[in-house]
């Protein structure tokens, strides 16, 4: 096996295998939600499953950063544990829904998990790969799994609807849940280092956000994830107008235009690692903007389906060159005190683009037309990029230079480059807390947002 791949660690392997298994069957959910809505609003169902979408992102927007703050109290094993065995019991409930709200309840709860489980998962996997490389191929191998998911899992539910009613694929995704919890109970996991218990809450809750907008890298990534999301709206939303209503196609032809996206996604996802092993992140994920941008202005001239292919290819190399290496900066720019907050910021952003993204995509496509539309996100995303290179300046070292000016305060605390203070002995075995004293500072190191460093230091 390849001295590189994460899978020579065995938790790892569980925990992607945990993954993959949760994301097969959220697919199969995500079919026979649209079944179901259909048998409780008919004609309607565009409305629910729109709503649904909504009170998605707004369970993702919102929970994401308290999950964030608080996660890192409780054992990991046992949060994620408990939180896949709460999915599989609300995936259970919903074929016995008879009423609009209570389906907008259920997915409210159901995504209220997912917006704890999925940051505390992606900050658990670099304290499992500390090595870049490793870690870098582990976010390409999620990568693929989220791409392979979104192409196999309509399939799937196809010909599991040929032997089964849809309600049982509720039932198989409260299995995977069930599967995914044993998975992660079968492996071990770092301890969580819990924040100091008297913090207040609204230090809590805003930590993440916090160290996101002021690492220059993060407000980068941000407007990256704005790129991402008016391309990948587009796709989502107006695939199914621009081929049936447009070019007049079948559900085949919708399904290989959306297949295309996502082979073009693959594709940059296998071929990153290597390039990333020798080369700064900044470059691809810039170029994948671009890309976004290029595509979607070049979609206003879609009039066949050669190009269509070829841009919805492009537009999936854009969002792999954008979302692959963005775990690496996440990693970059946290420390094991706030890296489940910083990862919970992360997804709470990236998803508030989407959140807006969305509902722009389905209005310009209705109000201005599906060209006009093309060209209002191409050029929403040209602005993100150049919000990128204003924001993420190219030489974005490590190891920083900085002063820190004098301060007294008291944290829970070990004894470690910040800290050479005497003590009266009362204050007990670190980690512990008492109030103590800086002098003014001087030095260099890996520099990431946090208690001791809240400001970025200048350039020069």
């Amino acid at each position: 096996m390849n001295p590189r791949s994460p899978f020579r660690n065995g938790n790892f392997r569980r925990l992607f295998a945990a993954q993959v298994t949760s994301l097969a069957g959220s697919g199969l959910a995500t079919v026979a939600l649209a079944l179901l809505a259909f048998d409780i609003a008919g004609g309607n169902a565009g409305l629910v499953l729109g709503t649904a979408l909504a009170i998605k992102m707004v369970a993702y927007v919102t929970i994401a950063p308290i999950a964030g703050a608080y996660a890192s109290r409780f054992p990991r094993a046992r949060l994620l544990i408990s939180l896949d065995l709460v999915r599989a019991t609300i995936v259970c409930l919903l074929p016995f829904v008879s009423e609009v709200w209570q389906v907008y309840l259920l997915i409210f709860a159901l995504n209220c998990c997912a917006a704890a489980f999925t940051p505390t998962y992606q900050a658990t996997i670099p304290e499992l790969l500390p090595d870049d490389a490793s870690y870098t191929r582990a976010l390409s191998y999620s990568r693929l799994a989220y791409d392979i998911e979104s192409l196999a899992s309509p399939t799937l539910a196809a010909l599991a609807l040929i032997f089964l009613s849809y309600d049982m694929l509720f039932a198989a995704n409260g299995l995977t849940f069930l599967l995914s919890a044993a998975l992660i109970s079968m492996s071990v996991l770092p301890a969580s280092k819990s924040q100091a218990p008297d913090d207040s809450l609204w230090f809590n809750l805003t930590a993440g956000v916090r160290v996101y907008l002021a690492t220059p890298r993060l407000r980068g990534l941000f407007a990256l994830s704005l790129a991402l999301a008016w391309g990948g709206a587009m796709v989502i939303v107006n695939t199914v107008v621009l081929v049936r209503g447009e070019l007049g196609g079948s559900a085949t032809d919708t399904a290989i235009v959306l297949a295309c996206y996502g082979a073009g996604s693959m594709m940059v996802a296998l071929m990153l690692p290597g390039w990333l092993d020798h080369h700064p992140d900044r470059t691809p994920m810039l170029a994948g903007a671009v890309i976004t941008a290029l595509a979607l202005f070049a979609g206003a001239w879609a009039l066949s389906y050669t190009l269509l292919y070829t841009l919805w290819f492009l537009l999936g190399a854009g969002s792999s060159l954008i979302q692959t290496p963005a775990g690496r900066l996440l990693k970059r720019s946290s420390n094991i005190d706030n890296r489940s907050a910083v990862y919970a910021a992360h997804f709470a952003l990236s998803h508030a683009c989407w959140l807006l993204a969305y509902p722009v995509a389905g209005w310009a496509g209705s109000l201005m037309g599906l060209q006009a539309t093309f060209v209002l996100l191409g050029l929403l995303s040209l602005v993100s990029a150049q919000l990128v290179r204003r924001l993420w300046v190219p030489g974005d070292a490590a190891v920083l230079p900085h002063v820190h000016d004098e301060m007294s305060h008291a944290h829970v605390h070990i004894h470690d480059e910040h800290h050479h203070h005497e003590h009266e002995g009362w204050e007990g075995p670190e980690p512990h807390r008492h109030a103590h004293h800086h002098a003014q500072l001087t030095h260099e190191h890996e520099f990431v947002i946090d208690r001791h460093h809240p400001v970025w230091p200048e350039r020069g």
